[in-house]
């Protein structure tokens, strides 16, 4: 490590994780520059970030992406596409040629690690997924879903390039959905009428104070942090735990059932398998050109992914400090009283 501390690139630094990491870097001893690229103009001092040096680019572009990564130290990769309002070939320019774009630079930078935000998607939603997986579980492509399709692609495509390039070192981490102050835009990516039922929904219950049923399948769901998250960023760019993939989630199982709970409406119970086999069917329906790419959220329905976090917590010495239902009830808070 240089005497005046490390230099870290951070791609997507404007997003959640961002928002995790960033104010953990701003405060730590050893890390002595920051500097952000993403395609959205950002002011950092706006949030206090006085270490940041932000740049406007896209992953998309190697150019920008060598010019920004060229004294890095480390390189943390959070550019990514989830909600897939755009087309399929953006969404996959971005995030998968915008990764290995991403990779390259740091490789050709000299820098020591590459830091990933993967995802527990990368799994994917088989029956055969036990109840609390681990790391040494195999990484398999959805069948429908985008998104999990392209980070399982993406942990195989970065292990290669990763032994191309032994000197960089390679952390993944695999987060559930995560939840906090900067995931409240995250509704947007639901379809259309799913998030206005759930608007009209929840107005009358609040304004009547009623309780408003809601048909709710037995599954389980993890959540995490957003600052948990960033707590587990921080400890792959210091190297606090060896090279290597991690799982984190906030401590907990909640249950579909226990986030409508929150939400103020009333679950009434519907057994999980009828929701399973609904969301397969779904699965098995052509895609036709006018149903946005975000429809395929609905195979997470079908055989939701619970992990076992135990490595992180031995290897890296990561702890959550929120549950999961802690890390919701923060969001909904935030959500009520927006900044």
């Amino acid at each position: 490590m240089p005497s005046d501390g490390l230099t870290v690139v951070v791609t997507g630094p404007t997003g959640t994780f961002g928002f995790g990491l960033i104010p953990l870097l701003e405060a730590e001893s050893r890390v002595a520059r920051v500097v952000g690229i993403a395609r959205r103009p950002f002011d950092p001092s706006a949030h206090g970030w006085s270490k940041m040096e932000y740049r406007q680019g896209d992953v998309r572009d190697p150019d920008s992406l060598r010019t920004t990564v060229a004294q890095a130290d480390v390189v943390v990769h959070l550019a990514f596409m989830i909600s897939g309002t755009a087309a399929h070939e953006t969404v996959r320019a971005i995030n998968v040629e915008g990764t290995l774009n991403a990779f390259a630079a740091a490789a050709a930078a000299g820098a020591q690690r590459f830091v990933y935000a993967s995802s527990v998607a990368a799994y994917g939603f088989h029956s055969d997924n036990p109840i609390g997986m681990t790391e040494e579980w195999p990484v398999r492509p959805a069948e429908h879903l985008f998104y999990a399709q392209e980070k399982a692609e993406l942990e195989r495509l970065l292990a290669e390039q990763a032994q191309e390039h032994p000197d960089v070192q390679l952390y993944l981490l695999r987060p559930p959905i995560v939840l906090g102050p900067h995931a409240v835009g995250a509704k947007d990516a639901l379809p259309a009428p799913v998030a206005t039922a759930a608007q009209q929904m929840l107005r009358l219950a609040h304004r009547f104070r009623v309780p408003v049923p809601v048909p709710t399948p037995d599954l389980p769901v993890q959540f995490i942090h957003e600052d948990d998250v960033g707590q587990a960023l921080l400890k792959c760019v210091l190297a606090e735990g060896p090279p290597g993939a991690y799982n984190i989630a906030g401590d907990g199982v909640l249950t579909a059932a226990d986030v409508l709970r929150e939400l103020g409406l009333t679950p009434l119970p519907l057994p999980a398998a009828l929701a399973q086999g609904a969301a397969e069917l779904a699965g098995l329906i052509p895609r036709a050109s006018f149903i946005p790419p975000a429809t395929e959220w609905v195979e997470a329905i079908s055989h939701p992914a619970i992990m076992d976090t135990t490595k992180a917590q031995r290897e890296l010495g990561w702890r959550p400090r929120y549950t999961g239902l802690e890390a919701l009830r923060d969001t909904l808070r935030a959500s009520d009283h927006p900044t």
